[in-house]
């Protein structure tokens, strides 16, 4: 009983926290032994809420794929966060701040798949022959806890902080690019603010994308064809607000830009 009251509060939390878009404690001040595991136990509990309440499942982001970030804060793996419909904007579209608390924009590639893609052994191969096509992309990442202060258990549990993501206007083909050796920069209105390459994500980002297919196996869930995989941040996110402008450019792909409205 005291493990299902603990599942159900901390469901309610991240829950209330973004529909009202008010920033929470972590869960962990109060649970401090709530494990991965349970954190994604939650947001399956969250994404089954979403979805009863009309919401599609259009894919899937992944977080955590530096490994330098990783051994900053005592993990050995990558994560992931489910993306709804709701998040999705299209190029042009204005980030709404006025729905988030505190957001940050991360450039990221993201892959549409023209086939499924099961565990346990997919490789990046694998992966890169499911491709249909690859977009820029940016992510627009918002977590619901004080300060984007967490753990690992809350930040899963919390979504991974999903919150909106962008595609760049034009599709390319998975062979018109070196998805390792792509270099990219991301500006803030008009200034260079990180610049990176997609080695950055795993060594590849289609290395992200095949971790991601395993993990889902170990529960019971595969990636479908027709869902948009977000590979992970290529570098770290910086802080938006309204009035900003943000652009990622990337060698061969092209540039993804968003505005950040009021």
């Amino acid at each position: 009983m005291a493990q299902l009251y603990r599942f159900n509060d901390c469901l309610n939390r991240v829950d209330q926290a973004e529909k009202e878009r008010k920033e929470i404690i972590r869960l962990t001040e109060d649970y401090p032994e709530l494990t991965v595991e349970e954190g994604y136990f939650i947001q399956e509990q969250l994404i089954a809420r979403r979805v009863a309440e009309g919401n599609r499942v259009v894919g899937y982001k992944l977080g955590l794929t530096s490994k330098a970030k990783q051994e900053m804060i005592g993990v050995y793996e990558p994560s992931y966060g489910v993306l709804l419909d709701y998040m999705q904007l299209e190029e042009g579209d204005p980030v709404p701040y006025s729905e988030l608390i505190h957001p940050r924009a991360e450039p990221e590639i993201a892959f549409f798949l023209q086939e499924d893609l099961q565990g346990p052994k997919v490789s990046g191969v694998d992966v890169l022959a499911a491709t249909k096509f690859i977009f820029p992309a940016i992510e627009i990442i918002d977590s619901r806890f004080q300060n984007f202060k967490l753990t690992l258990p809350d930040g899963i549990a919390d979504n991974s902080s999903s919150a909106r993501f962008i595609l760049g206007g034009r599709p390319f083909k998975i062979s018109d690019v070196d998805l390792s050796l792509m270099g990219m920069v991301m500006t803030k209105n008009g200034e260079v603010e990180t610049t990176g390459a997609g080695a950055a994500v795993l060594g590849h980002p289609a290395s992200a994308v095949a971790w991601l297919a395993n993990k889902l196996h170990e529960r019971g869930e595969k990636l479908n064809k027709g869902q948009i995989i977000l590979s992970g941040g290529i570098t770290a996110a910086i802080e938006i607000k309204p009035g900003d402008i943000i652009q990622a450019r990337f060698d061969k792909l092209g540039s993804v830009t968003v505005k950040c409205s009021d």
